[in-house]
Formats: C-alpha cells, sequence, structure tokens
C-alpha cells in the first residue's frame, strides 16, 4: 500500500500489482509468448530471409540466434516487473525522470501503434481469404482511391478491427484467458500447415531442398554477413519493443522464476519452431504451386475449399488477434494511462491506440520484404534500443534493484531531477539514436548517399545504441552520486 501517492502519477491501472494479482504461472507466461510468437509476421520475417538468399537452416540459425539474444533484455527489465510489481511507464520514472518517463514511454508506444495497424491489416486479410473461400470465388473490387485497399478489404479490416476492440473493451484479464486457450490450438494448427506441406510436396526433401545463394556458385557467393548481420539485428529488432514493456506482463507473475522460466520456454524455443514452419511451407509452395508463397493468409486462399481451408484461415485470424491484443495494445495503454491517469483507462488507452493504427494506413508498411526487414524492423531497433540499454543499466548497475517505489509515485521524491527529467537519460538517448540516423536515411531513401561508416553502423543499430545509451548513462550516473 503506498502512502499518499501524488494522484496525477496514479491510478488503479498504474499503480504497483498487489498480490492477488500475483497470478500468472509458467504457464501463463509461456502462453503469452506462444500466443504472440505464432503470428503472420514471425511466418513472413523467415520467409523473407529465404526470399534473401538464405537456405532453410540459416533463415531458422538467425531466428534462433536474434531470440536468444533478446530473450537477455527481455528476462532482465521482466525482473524489474516482477519485483517491484509496476509497469513500464512507471518503471522508466527512475531512469528519466518523473515527466521525462513519458519520452521512453511514448516513443514506445507509438511503434507499438504501428505494429498494431500491421497485424490488423493482416487478420482484415485473413477475413478477407476466409470470405472469398466460403463462397466459391476471390472477392473482387477495385482499390479505393489514397487507401490502396479495395472496399471488400476495407471492410474486413474493419470486421477484424471490431473484434479486437471487444477484447480491449473486456479489459487486461481476458488478454491471459485468450492467450492460455489460443496457444494450443495455435501450436496444433502450426504443425496441421506443416503436416499438409509435408505430404503435398512429398517429404522434406523437395521442401528444403533448396540452395544457399551465398554458397560457391550462387547469385550472392561471399555476401552472407552483409546479409546476415541486419538479418540478426532485425530480428532483435523484432521484439525490442516487448524487451521494453514486458515489466507490463512480468508484474502478474508470482515470482522471478516464474517469469524467467516462462519465457525462455515460451520466446526462443515457439518463435523457432514457428519459423521453421514457415521456412519449410514457403519452400513446399515453391514445388505444389511452382512460385514461392511467403504470406500464410494467400497460400490458405490458394488451397482450395473445404473445412480445412476454412480452419486454417479461422486460425490465422485467432493467432493475429492473440498477438496484436497481447503484444501492441498493452503497451500503448499502459503509455497513454500514464500521460493522463486521472481522466484514462485502460479501455480509453487501447481504442485510441486502434485509432492510430488506422490512421497510418499499415498495409503500406509491409508491401515489400526490403521494407519490412531493414527500414521498419531495424530503424524502430535503433530508438528503442538505447532505451532498453538507460532502463536495464539504472536498475542493475545504477541502482543495483533497489527502487523506491513510493519515490515512483512522488514529484519530490528521488526522481524528481530536474523538473523532473533527468538530463543524462536524455543526453544518452540522443548519443545512443546519433549514429544510426545517416544510416536510416538511406536505408528510408530519404538521402542518397552516407558515408560506408555509418552504413555499417546502421547494420548493428540495436546494439550500438543499446551499449552507447546504457554506457554512457551508468558512467555519467555514478559520476553524479559521487
Amino acid at each position: 500500500m503506498l502512502n499518499n501517492p501524488d494522484p496525477s502519477l496514479i491510478n488503479d491501472d498504474l499503480a504497483p500489482t498487489t498480490a492477488a494479482g500475483r497470478n500468472w504461472s509458467v504457464l501463463h507466461m509461456a502462453s503469452l509468448w506462444i500466443g504472440m510468437v505464432v503470428c503472420v509476421p514471425t511466418y513472413m520475417l523467415a520467409g523473407g530471409l529465404i526470399e534473401l538468399g538464405m537456405n532453410w537452416w540459416q533463415a531458422v540459425g538467425t531466428v534462433l540466434l536474434g531470440n536468444v539474444i533478446v530473450l537477455v533484455p527481455m528476462i532482465l527489465n521482466g525482473h524489474a516487473g516482477t519485483k517491484l510489481g509496476v509497469p513500464f511507464p512507471v518503471l522508466s520514472r527512475a531512469s528519466f525522470g518523473i515527466s521525462g518517463a513519458h519520452i521512453p514511454s511514448v516513443l514506445r508506444g507509438l511503434v507499438a501503434c504501428g505494429w498494431f495497424g500491421i497485424q490488423t491489416a493482416i487478420g482484415g486479410s485473413a477475413i478477407f481469404q476466409l470470405v472469398g473461400v466460403l463462397r466459391g470465388e476471390p472477392l473482387g473490387g477495385a482499390d479505393l482511391p489514397i487507401l490502396g485497399l479495395s472496399l471488400a478489404e476495407l471492410v474486413c479490416f474493419g470486421v477484424f478491427l471490431a473484434m479486437q476492440l471487444v477484447v480491449i473493451y473486456r479489459g487486461i484479464e481476458s488478454i491471459k484467458v485468450l492467450e492460455t486457450w489460443a496457444a494450443p490450438f495455435l501450436i496444433l494448427m502450426g504443425l496441421a500447415l506443416l503436416t499438409w506441406a509435408y505430404v503435398h510436396a512429398d517429404g522434406f526433401g523437395p521442401m528444403l531442398s533448396a540452395e544457399s545463394a551465398f554458397g560457391p556458385g550462387g547469385s550472392k557467393e561471399g555476401q552472407f554477413l552483409s546479409v546476415f548481420l541486419p538479418s540478426l539485428t532485425a530480428m532483435v529488432g523484432f521484439w525490442a519493443t516487448l524487451s521494453l514493456n514486458i515489466p507490463d506482463f512480468t508484474r502478474y507473475a508470482r515470482s522471478q522464476r516464474e517469469q524467467i522460466l516462462g519465457q525462455a520456454l515460451g520466446l526462443p524455443l515457439f518463435m523457432t519452431l514457428f519459423a521453421f514452419i514457415g521456412v519449410a511451407v514457403t519452400s513446399a509452395t515453391v514445388v505444389i504451386y511452382g512460385e514461392a508463397i511467403p504470406d500464410p493468409t494467400v497460400l490458405a486462399g490458394r488451397m482450395g475449399r473445404g473445412p480445412g481451408v476454412v480452419i486454417s484461415l479461422i486460425a490465422l485470424t485467432v493467432a493475429t488477434l492473440s498477438t496484436n491484443i497481447a503484444a501492441n495494445v498493452v503497451s500503448p495503454a499502459n503509455v497513454i494511462i500514464n500521460l493522463s491517469p486521472r481522466r484514462a483507462t485502460f479501455r480509453i488507452g487501447g481504442f485510441i491506440t486502434a485509432a492510430i493504427g488506422v490512421v497510418i494506413l499499415p498495409w503500406k508498411l509491409i508491401e515489400s520484404t526490403g521494407g519490412y526487414i531493414f527500414t521498419w524492423l531495424i530503424g524502430y531497433s535503433a530508438l528503442l534500443g538505447p532505451i532498453g540499454g538507460i532502463v536495464i543499466a539504472d536498475y542493475f548497475i545504477v541502482r543495483r534493484t533497489e527502487i523506491s517505489v513510493e519515490d515512483l509515485y512522488r514529484r519530490d521524491g528521488a526522481f524528481r531531477y530536474r523538473g523532473g527529467y533527468n538530463p543524462i537519460a536524455i543526453v544518452a538517448l540522443i548519443l545512443g539514436v546519433l549514429p544510426n540516423i545517416p544510416g536510416f536515411m538511406k536505408q528510408a531513401g530519404l538521402v542518397n548517399e552516407v558515408p560506408a561508416f555509418f552504413e555499417s553502423i546502421y547494420t548493428y543499430a540495436w546494439f550500438v545504441g543499446f551499449f552507447i545509451s546504457g554506457a554512457v548513462y551508468a558512467l555519467a550516473m555514478k559520476v553524479r552520486q559521487n
């Protein structure tokens, strides 16, 4: 129980989790991750690596390594959530200041809004394909001006959006229930899709026979590292968002063991499994249809009619729904609550998230593999990596995991700094982001040429930002304390 917290810094959603609220077990934490990783973007991400020239084991290995790496900050940040019982926007008050915490939380929230829109576009596409299968012929229609979607596609997008709004309206507890029930269903559906590909492609041999383009005689011979390194950064960037706001979930864990084991079981293992399914099935489509079909919603539409196709499309819809609600609603909702605790609630925050996710026309962000991996994933990892470095350095190096929860809810406490802002954190954030800006501008097509050094730096965007900002922050805070 807090003693006289500032009313402008707290409400029921931001308050420390009570003992009764700490009811998430290893199963719940693992189910949360299974529900998030078994999704169309994961499938498309692995297929995109094949498109870039990797063979199946190179693609799956890249996904595995990236997720083992990102598991480390995931568990470290998760430790703070479990110990203190506070969400990410509140935790970041310790490093950025009571008011400065709005900076990292808003940046994280905006990225989540982008992801919410992307996932909603994918879910709408699954419904679009499902309706086409049920009526016996694909839905048609010309694209609407500016939007780039047909009226039928727009309606399906709206239907999927409405499904998510129902879950948001029901609140945070409904997310735990959704993830727990969806996880085993999604695993079974993924294995069923793999079995379908195995049967129709006459075994794993033809499915996984494609050679790497980087081997002797390949079209990209000797260029493996130039694709592997930015791809690895993209794999880390894929979950750089959740590595920040994982306290939003681990605050409900029963113990550190529950959150650590649950995450370790749910993230790398099932992300790699579903990546393998994506690689294998995409490879199988070359054998079956004579062309690679990396989008499972399009693939399901090509399978013809029958209950199996209908179930597959329903599974894709459920997978996208469970991922989107957990990964891309909780964080921005908490950000909005943190901005105005007296007025905002989880429900209001979720609705605002949905609105932002729609108006950015998210389907345009995933039009190409290059734009998806090298501009979107690596681009925002350059922004979020430095924030992760600062928050983790503050919790483990500067404060040795000892933070006054009382002061997180007081404007005159230890985290008031200068007018509520910690200038050290802000400078460290800027220094971590700056080296990656030229490379991002080149990749996004904003400039034609930048020095080769900055292009190389951008390849490691998340790592560069994480370590520069973390090191600068820890050193400067130690000097300040002395």
